[in-house]
C-alpha cells in the first residue's frame, strides 16, 4: 500500500519537511510494509521558496534594499533559468521590524519594489512574487515608487509611498519607468481571496494585526477606495472585484496595476511547481496532510483545502493531522476528509505541543494507520 505524506510546515514548530518525517515515522511503526511518499507543500505564504528549493535548484541573489520603514538592510531573492521568485517579506516583511515600529499606516513596499527592478535589470523574464507576511497596507505604492512610477498628491508633489498617503494620490504617471512592464511576465502568489476594501478588505481584516489603530485602519481602507477609483483613471485597471486584491495590504491590487501581474492561488501554484497531481496517478491509497492550526481560514485556500479538492477528485481518502483543530465540523462538512486529529487534543499544553511535536506527529501517524484498517 501507498501514502502520500503532503503537510504544510507547523509554524513556530517544524518545517514542512520535518511534518512529513515525524507522521512517516508513525506510519512505520504501525506497519512497516507501507511505502511512503514524502511531499512536503506551502500556500504560498512566507517559507513557500524553502520548500520549492526540496524540488529544484535554485540560486540566492542578495542586495541592499530598504525596509518597511526605509532602513537599509540586505534582502534575497531566488532564481532558476528565467525567472526570478521574490518573497516580499524579506523586503517588507511584519518580522523586520520592532513590536513598537509595527504600524501598516507608515509603512512601505518600495523594498519589495527594489528586489523586483534588481531581477528586471539582471534579465530575468519572469518574476513569481510571494506575497505572505507583509507589513504594510501601501496597495503596493511602495513598490511602484521603487519601479519609477511617480505619485503626485494636489500640490503636484511626490507622495511618500506609505499606507498614509493613499488617500491624497492626486496623479499617476508611467513615463519614467525604470523597466518596460511589456518585457516582464509577473505572477502574484497568495493564500488569501480578500478584497482590495470593505470590511474584508486589506485594512479592516488585517489592519490591526500590523498595528494599526481603528482610526488609522478606517482612514486607510478609505485611502484604498481612493487608490481604487485613481488607478482606474490613470493606468484603465479596475481592481475592486480581483480575488486576492487585499493580500499583503494591497499589494495584490498593485501588482495587478503596475506589473500587469496575474494573481494565482498559493496552493495551487506550488502543487504545480511540485508536480503534485502527476502523484495522485499512482496508485496512492491514502493522502496524510496538515497544518499547525486548522481553521475556517483552512476552507479557503490553504494546504489542506488543495489536497481535499484533489483528493475528493480522483476519489483517494485523505486524513488530516494538525496541531490545533477549530471549527472541526466546519471542516468536515466542506473538506470531507476521513478523519480529523489534532495534538491538542491530545491532552498537551501549547508549550509541549510546540517543542515535542515531531513525537505527536509520530503518535497520531500511527494512529491514523490503525483507524484505516483496509490499509
Amino acid at each position: 500500500m501507498r501514502i502520500l505524506i503532503a503537510p504544510d510546515k507547523f509554524k513556530g514548530s517544524l518545517s514542512a519537511m520535518e511534518v512529513c518525517n515525524a507522521i512517516e515515522d508513525g506510519i512505520k511503526k504501525a506497519n512497516p510494509l507501507i511505502e511512503t511518499l514524502k511531499h512536503p507543500l506551502a500556500d504560498g505564504g512566507e517559507g513557500t521558496l524553502d520548500i520549492l528549493q526540496n524540488y529544484f535548484k535554485l540560486e540566492t541573489i542578495t542586495i541592499q534594499v530598504m525596509n518597511p520603514l526605509f532602513k537599509e538592510i540586505q534582502a534575497t531573492y531566488k532564481v532558476s533559468e528565467n525567472t526570478a521568485y521574490i518573497e516580499m517579506a524579506n523586503a517588507s516583511g511584519l518580522q523586520l521590524l520592532e513590536e513598537n515600529e509595527k504600524n501598516c499606516y507608515y509603512t512601505s513596499t518600495f523594498g519589495t519594489g527594489q528586489l523586483i527592478l534588481n531581477a528586471i535589470q539582471k534579465g530575468y523574464k519572469n518574476i513569481v512574487l510571494f506575497i505572505g507576511g507583509s507589513a504594510t497596507n501601501d496597495a503596493g505604492i511602495g513598490m511602484a515608487a521603487a519601479l519609477g512610477y511617480q505619485l503626485y498628491n494636489s500640490k503636484k508633489e511626490l507622495i511618500n509611498p506609505i499606507g498614509k498617503e493613499l488617500l491624497h494620490i492626486d496623479t499617476i504617471a508611467d513615463s519614467n519607468l525604470l523597466f518596460n512592464p511589456k518585457e516582464i511576465n509577473c505572477t502574484v502568489v497568495c493564500d488569501v481571496k480578500n478584497p482590495l476594501f470593505g470590511k474584508n478588505g486589506a485594512a479592516y481584516v488585517y489592519g490591526s494585526q500590523k498595528g494599526a489603530s481603528e482610526e488609522e485602519i478606517q482612514l486607510l481602507d478609505m485611502g484604498l477606495r481612493h487608490f481604487s477609483n485613481q488607478v482606474l483613471k490613470y493606468l484603465n485597471k479596475k481592481v475592486e472585484t480581483i480575488e486576492g486584491a487585499g493580500a499583503a495590504g494591497g499589494l495584490g491590487a498593485g501588482a495587478v496595476c503596475f506589473l500587469d501581474a496575474k494573481i494565482k492561488s498559493g496552493i495551487d501554484f506550488v502543487m504545480e511547481q511540485t508536480g503534485f497531481d502527476a502523484l495522485l496517478k499512482d496508485n496512492i491509497d491514502l493522502i496524510i496532510t496538515g497544518e499547525g492550526s486548522a481553521d475556517k481560514q483552512t476552507i479557503e485556500g490553504k494546504v489542506i483545502k488543495g489536497i481535499s479538492e484533489r483528493a475528493l477528485k480522483n476519489k483517494i481518502p485523505f486524513s488530516i493531522i494538525a496541531g490545533i483543530v477549530k471549527d472541526k465540523k466546519l471542516i468536515q462538512d466542506n473538506l470531507h476528509p476521513s478523519t480529523i486529529h489534532s495534538i491538542m487534543e491530545m491532552g498537551v499544553t501549547t508549550e509541549d505541543a510546540m517543542q515535542n511535536a515531531a513525537t505527536y506527529l509520530t503518535a497520531l501517524g500511527y494512529q491514523v494507520i490503525k483507524e484505516n484498517t483496509k490499509i
